[in-house]
């Protein structure tokens, strides 16, 4: 097990005779998880030898112990644990950076990023390595989230838009219905489908793929940059591949507990809205975010007509309808948020 700070791995990726050579490099982020990690790397553990794998943990200036308790495990016990090696960035470089810090320590054909709150079914990462070799464009393969029990998680997406805020401030049936093409989700498949977008607890990313989109966009701090890197990637000509054969339980949650506290309807971190900003500035034009909100607040006008008809309005996160115009005088500012 090696160590090494997140400035001396950015330096040695200059040199790629420096980078960690591997046929897969596998990524996760720790930021004050060492059970999650550790329980994750287990599920990793008997798969990394025979795939020529490689792990780098990057902890994101935890700054709790967690980077010490996960470094002492490492020297014991199983013979894998000399394939994983700890990366301390030295400030908390949120999910697109952290996950670039440890992209850059590996020269592999294959990137796996992973979440620290996902446990691999056995066979999972042959699923997906399989899947990216027979389509040659796939430029990501998503697998089947699961819950611990293995029901099935919506992992695969359609991208966001004005007209889909519309539709998720509404949450009107026959809305959804006549504009199906734009809800987000898209229903659970037992059959390898096209995506959009899939959300980056799990991916598996090609090389070249990479090499053509460039890093992940570093002001996201974290949320929106799976659907913005995926939009990057199709620019490219990539596609996004959602493989259920493959299966990764996602105990939703537990490397971050704002979509959690976002199904309590209580107030998520202005960063969740500075990168809802982001995006749709990014994607959308100079008045993107702009269109988005109006386009919600549209929505959430036919949600409180329903209560002519009996059906309240559903409830919304605390401070929802003014926090999503965090950041609009520079959406492209601040990715923590000041406003």
């Amino acid at each position: 097990m090696q160590s090494i700070d997140g400035k001396n791995a950015q330096a040695e990726a200059k040199s790629a005779d420096r980078r960690v050579r591997c046929a897969l490099g596998i990524v996760i982020i720790n930021y004050r998880t060492p059970a999650l990690v550790k329980d994750c790397l287990v599920s990793l553990g008997p798969d990394l030898e025979p795939l020529d794998a490689r792990v780098a943990i990057v902890d994101n200036f935890s700054n709790d112990g967690s980077a010490e308790e996960i470094a002492e495990w490492l020297m014991t016990g199983e013979m894998w644990k000399g394939r994983v090696f700890l990366i301390r960035s030295p400030s908390n470089e949120g999910f697109s950076g952290g996950n670039n810090i440890g992209i850059r320590a590996f020269d592999a054909a294959h990137y796996l990023l992973l979440n620290s709150d996902t446990l691999a079914r056995p066979g999972a990462l042959k699923a997906m390595l399989d899947a990216s070799a027979r389509e040659s464009d796939a430029g990501i393969v998503a697998p089947r989230l699961e819950d611990a029990d293995g029901t099935p998680q919506i992992s695969a997406f359609r991208f966001h838009s004005p007209l889909s805020e519309f539709l998720s401030a509404a949450e009107t049936r026959p809305l959804d219905r006549l504009f199906s093409f734009a809800v987000v989700p898209v229903p659970v498949s037992d059959e390898p489908i096209d995506c959009d977008w899939a959300s980056f607890a799990c991916v598996l990313l090609k090389r070249a793929a990479i090499d053509d989109a460039g890093p992940m966009d570093e002001g996201y701090f974290m949320y929106f940059e799976d659907a913005d890197y995926c939009r990057a990637l199709k620019e490219k000509g990539w596609r996004v591949l959602y493989e259920p054969s493959a299966r990764v339980v996602h105990l939703r949650g537990g490397s971050s507990p704002v979509k959690s506290s976002m199904t309590a309807k209580k107030r998520p971190p202005a960063y969740y809205y500075a990168a809802r900003t982001r995006y749709f500035r990014k994607w959308f034009g100079p008045f993107g975010h702009y269109a988005a909100n109006l386009m919600w607040l549209a929505g959430r006008g036919v949600a409180r007509l329903r209560a002519l008809f009996g059906k309240p309005a559903p409830a919304l996160c605390d401070h929802q309808g003014t926090d999503q115009w965090t950041n609009w005088r520079a959406p492209l500012g601040d990715r923590r948020a000041t406003e």
